[in-house]
């Protein structure tokens, strides 16, 4: 069983072209199958209103398709995000006469420069797509240890509580205990879902729903995280050197109030002190709103909503 997470990006109704709707929320799932294959794109519906829309769909994602309609500032922000995400197998499609001139000085040196130029062919992608997911082969390893951030969690009549997202590590079994941060209780998962057929895993890449046991749907909310990893920890505070992208204008300034974006979390922080050499290369201290849920050593993406026609920071590690 193969699967692909497809992030769809600069065109809407380019994953509708290609696949059949799934849930929407800021984010909107389209899902392909072919046999046990499958492939599920992920369009930022709510994007450029909603910032965080692009973030979850790219973040979800190890593959980018990015239609090219118009060079502006909204393009420019959605080749920084990938490009922060390393994300570096994709598709461009040229669309009203942009030529690939045009394109390849804003992609050179990002994570997107070794894109394919393809055919703006829903059949063909299609297919491909299909082809690449049953490459993927995901299979479960030994032992039991992984998380799957919560993207949206709701009760279903005789069977409780579930939870859909995405599993961002390693993997899990069915009847796992599980542990769901930041309010640190223990779930038992009852069952498992891929693309609406039971199964008794779910690994690194899968787009799952979970059915829990020992938790009501109202005492959750997106961004929590369940896991079955005793690495995962949650922070307050960080310390250390952020780097910020090379269009970012000015340094961060001490009381400078950013969102800081990890798996399926957006949490205001507030830069405490900043300070070094190199405005690009701060040395900084951020305090978050709430805990941020994270691996020792997980990357968060820093964002500024204030930001006008850029508001991709750059990135910091966690400790």
């Amino acid at each position: 069983m193969g699967n692909l997470n497809v992030a769809v990006l600069g065109a809407k109704g380019l994953a509708g072209d290609i696949g059949k709707k799934g849930t929407v929320t800021d984010v909107t799932f389209f899902e392909l199958k072919r046999g046990s294959d499958s492939v599920t794109l992920i369009e930022p519906s709510k994007y450029p209103d909603k910032l965080s829309s692009l973030f979850y769909s790219v973040g979800m994602s190890e593959f980018a398709i990015l239609a090219v309609d118009r060079i502006d500032s909204f393009l420019g922000e959605q080749i920084v995000m990938v490009d922060l995400f390393g994300i570096d197998k994709g598709w461009i499609i040229l669309r009203n006469y942009i030529q690939k001139e045009q394109l390849t000085p804003l992609i050179a040196g990002t994570s997107l420069e070794r894109y394919e130029i393809v055919a703006d062919d829903a059949v063909k992608m299609r297919e491909a797509l299909l082809d690449m997911a049953q490459a993927e082969g995901r299979k479960a390893g030994p032992g039991s240890c992984g998380s799957c951030p919560v993207d949206s969690h709701f009760n279903v009549k005789g069977v409780g509580t579930v939870v859909l997202g995405s599993v961002i590590d390693g993997h899990f079994r069915k009847h796992d205990k599980m542990q769901v941060l930041p309010i640190k209780r223990e779930v038992v998962l009852k069952s498992i879902q891929k693309h609406d057929l039971d199964s008794d895993d779910g690994v690194k890449g899968d787009h799952v729903g979970l059915a829990l046991r020992g938790i009501e749907s109202e005492e959750l909310d997106r961004g929590y995280v369940l896991t079955t990893d005793p690495s995962v920890k949650m922070t307050k505070k960080a310390v250390g050197k952020a780097t910020l992208i090379k269009y970012w204008p000015s340094p961060l300034k001490e009381g400078m109030v950013l969102h800081a974006g990890h798996w399926m979390q957006m949490v205001p922080c507030r830069v405490s002190a900043s300070g070094g050499d190199d405005f690009r290369s701060p040395d900084l201290t951020l305090e978050f709103e709430t805990d941020v849920i994270h691996r020792p050593g997980d990357k968060v993406v820093l964002m500024y909503l204030e930001g006008g026609k850029l508001r991709v920071v750059g990135s910091m590690a966690l400790p």
